[in-house]
């Protein structure tokens, strides 16, 4: 299976915490956690749709104006979500600047920015860079099962930490995944090319199996199109599947209720991104500081039973050892 969703550490595990996940033939990517990101080019900045934080200590927000100025006088609307009290952040964070001149922009970059509680409900509101960024749209919202973005193809679903303030872990997981047998292509003469990615589309959307596709046929100093069914494609070119899931878990003291709730939430995924921040040697300063240590991120992966588990948020004295932090959570994680 080729993977649709391409995650990495945007600043490596030592660095502030921020994941970039890429989808694969899409303008588009979604970020967990805005610590510094000065490394990400803004070609991929701007390919983001969605965020979302765990919480706001200065590490995992520092990069939202960042993020704001390279968006600035694009037409382009990005959702923000964070736990209790962020709709107010990030009012405060915007409204620090001043926005006179704005009404020079031909575009209205926008904020959509939403909290949600312990209790299911939640809190939205609007940020207009065209009205100087002034809060509106505000409404209430409560929560299905935990999730927080319903997509057409994906669902990001969130669980509550306690870190001495709650922080927010994620699981992004695909409702399919939608494959293209090349092999099948060749048998039945149909190219390969753009026309795949609105198949795969309609395929994830569950269109119609009436609904008729565009496909391109080559011939020679011309190119036609004929239309085929949806269900007809579906059954000779297209392979259904399992979807990727992909978990993210970052600052959470260790304890039986974030225990429970983080291997819940990354139950089977392919891949586990979970703070390892100090060495279990050092587990009670790790309870003290609320974070976890290396042993405890690799115990509860094997619990979850992800297939892959990714070490990240080192502490700063372990600068330049971190392959001690890594040993240490492997071992926990394969039972060695």
């Amino acid at each position: 299976m080729r993977p649709h969703l391409h995650p990495s550490l945007v600043n490596g595990p030592d660095g502030d915490p921020a994941m970039y996940v890429d989808f694969l033939h899409e303008r588009r990517a979604i970020l967990f956690d805005l610590g510094e990101i000065a490394l990400l080019p803004p070609r991929k900045i701007l390919r983001v749709t969605d965020i979302f934080i765990s919480h706001t200590h200065i590490d995992h927000f520092i990069g939202f104006d960042h993020f704001v100025r390279i968006c600035l006088g694009r037409d382009k609307l990005v959702r923000l979500f964070g736990p209790a009290g962020f709709v107010d952040r990030v009012g405060h964070r915007l409204a620090a600047y001043t926005w006179n001149l704005v009404e020079n922009y031909p575009t209205d970059f926008t904020i959509v920015a939403t909290e949600v509680h312990e209790d299911g409900t939640g809190l939205s509101a609007e940020f207009h860079c065209l009205r100087r960024f002034v809060r509106e749209g505000e409404r209430k919202i409560r929560l299905e099962d935990g999730i927080l973005l319903d997509d057409p193809a994906f669902t990001v679903r969130t669980c509550f930490l306690d870190h001495r303030t709650p922080s927010l872990a994620f699981a992004i997981e695909e409702k399919q995944h939608v494959n293209i047998m090349k092999n099948r292509l060749e048998e039945a003469g149909l190219p390969v090319g753009p026309w795949l990615t609105k198949l795969k589309q309609a395929v994830v959307r569950q269109d119609d199996p009436e609904t008729l596709v565009p496909v391109p046929l080559r011939e020679v100093g011309a190119v036609r199109e004929r239309q085929m069914r949806l269900g007809e494609l579906q059954e000779s070119v297209v392979q259904k599947m399992r979807g990727q899931k992909i978990a993210y878990v970052t600052d959470a003291v260790y304890s039986d209720r974030n225990e429970e709730r983080i291997v819940s939430l990354a139950r089977d995924a392919d891949y586990l991104f979970i703070e390892s921040t100090f060495l279990h040697e050092e587990a009670e300063r790790a309870a003290e500081k609320c974070h976890l240590t290396a042993r405890q991120a690799g115990e509860m992966a094997r619990a979850a039973g992800v297939a892959r588990v990714v070490p990240f948020h080192f502490s700063a004295k372990y600068k330049g050892e971190g392959e001690r932090l890594e040993r240490e959570l492997e071992e926990a994680f394969t039972g060695r």
